[in-house]
């Protein structure tokens, strides 16, 4: 992790004293209803939770133990036993490290999750509002980065929008997914650690009870939510790199808010970089980093092997971390963002009418002329353009083969025409109750 993108929220999730934390509240939950369960005496549960629950861990004695015994759940019961006494030896019974660790992993990317859902909604609330903002502010559709046809800035936003509400939702289906408890002993059998002890821990920590566990929750579900974050991260980059295109001097439709004091080079004073945009392409990369290594868990020895751990002490908290920096500084931008509409329009108009040819080409094959005579006609005078010769409808008008009135012709010519059912799309994307409240 590194400090430089990393917020302390989403920081504080992987501190370890947070871990060691939760992995003592998964042991003295499990002690608790094993005291229930008549396992264990109940005044040592008892004493377990009052000598343990506001205890400040060790980290640098845990480390130290770990150094000697080469095994860290151990290292961290040894902890808990100089914190709790001789009552700390009904602790872990029947269970493995796995089921703490496992369990314990659960709730950090469970938390973890939730911190990413409320980043998207900052996200989505800001395309939102510049998306209204920006309904009908005419700018050029480009397929392949070549001037296409008319299109909206806030129609442009609007399909981000919609990417960040399935994003919302793939984020939602990983916490599901992820956020289960295994609680079954060292093969998953529950030979020394009855299902009801799971069944209590996985309430008093929020997750699902893992059907089969085998020993350690099966890495799938680790798999798919790495591969979540990676096509969110896809989807921060993508309207990422949308920015920075616009912000190019030969286009320059948008760009980042520039702060009084901020500077873009230090050799040209003139300089006004995408700095932000081009900082959450990177981010994505690395956010995106983790899926490999991910899907590569998935496959362990037999009922388990460690191979898997130390990935995730990597990816776990540097791609949650990375994401959460992300999307935080992706919605500070969309709502900061520069928009400079004369410019869109004056790129609109900037090859003379060609955004339209495909009107003219649909109006000719209504007068009975082939689609391919047609085509032909319309190319043909749109690569006189390409070639700076003229403006394109003069050529159309001038051309015995373009059988339309000057009329005819200047009517298609009109932009407000692909916007006729903006309004459609938009209650699509946002729902009635947003576009009434627009109109307002």
């Amino acid at each position: 992790m590194i400090p430089r993108y990393a917020r302390p929220e989403a920081a504080a999730i992987w501190d370890p004293q947070t871990r060691f934390k939760i992995m003592f509240e998964i042991e003295a939950h499990a002690a608790d209803k094993m005291a229930e369960l008549g396992v264990i005496p109940k005044q040592a549960a008892e004493t377990i939770w009052a000598k343990g629950r506001d205890a400040i861990f060790d980290v640098e004695r845990i480390d130290a133990i770990e150094r000697e015994v080469k095994h860290d759940v151990i290292a961290f019961l040894t902890h808990v036993t100089e914190i709790v006494g001789p009552e700390a030896r009904f602790l872990h019974q029947g269970m493995t490290s796995s089921d703490v660790n496992d369990t314990a992993l659960a709730v950090q990317l469970s938390r973890a999750t939730d911190l990413l859902i409320e980043d998207v909604d900052l996200v989505l609330a800001a395309l939102q509002k510049r998306a209204f903002e920006h309904k009908l502010t005419p700018t050029v559709g480009r397929s392949h980065g070549i001037h296409a046809e008319p299109t909206t800035f806030g129609l442009k936003l609007a399909g981000h929008y919609a990417e960040f509400v399935r994003a919302k939702e793939r984020l939602a289906m990983a916490k599901f997914e992820i956020a289960t408890c295994a609680i079954s002993g060292a093969v998953g059998t529950f030979a020394n650690v009855s299902p009801e002890v799971e069944a209590h821990v996985a309430e008093k920590m929020g997750l699902a009870v893992e059907p089969v566990s085998t020993q350690v929750i099966p890495r799938d579900r680790h798999a798919a939510y790495f591969a979540a974050l990676g096509v969110v991260a896809s989807s921060v980059e993508r309207l990422a790199v949308e920015i920075r295109h616009l912000q190019r001097t030969e286009v320059l439709e948008a760009e980042e808010f520039f702060d009084v004091g901020q500077k873009g080079s230090s050799a040209m004073p003139h300089k006004r970089n995408p700095i932000l945009t081009e900082n959450l392409t990177g981010l994505a990369r690395l956010v995106r980093s983790a899926v490999v290594p991910a899907m590569e868990n998935v496959a362990l020895w037999h009922e388990r092997d460690i191979s898997h751990s130390s990935v995730e002490r990597g990816i776990a908290p540097d791609t949650t971390i990375h994401l959460d920096f992300a999307l935080r500084r992706l919605a500070g931008v969309v709502d900061r963002l520069l928009i400079y509409p004369q410019n869109m329009l004056k790129n609109l108009d900037r090859l003379g009418g060609l955004v339209h040819s495909q009107r003219v080409l649909l109006a000719l094959t209504q007068k009975d002329i082939s689609r391919e005579g047609a085509y032909a006609a319309v190319q043909r005078n749109a690569m006189k353009v390409w070639r700076g010769e003229g403006n394109f409808l003069d050529f159309l008008k001038a051309d015995p083969e373009v059988i339309l009135s000057d009329e005819e012709l200047s009517e298609l010519f009109d932009n407000g025409y692909h916007f006729k059912n903006v309004d459609t799309v938009f209650a699509r994307v946002f729902g009635e109750d947003a576009m009434k409240a627009a109109a307002e």
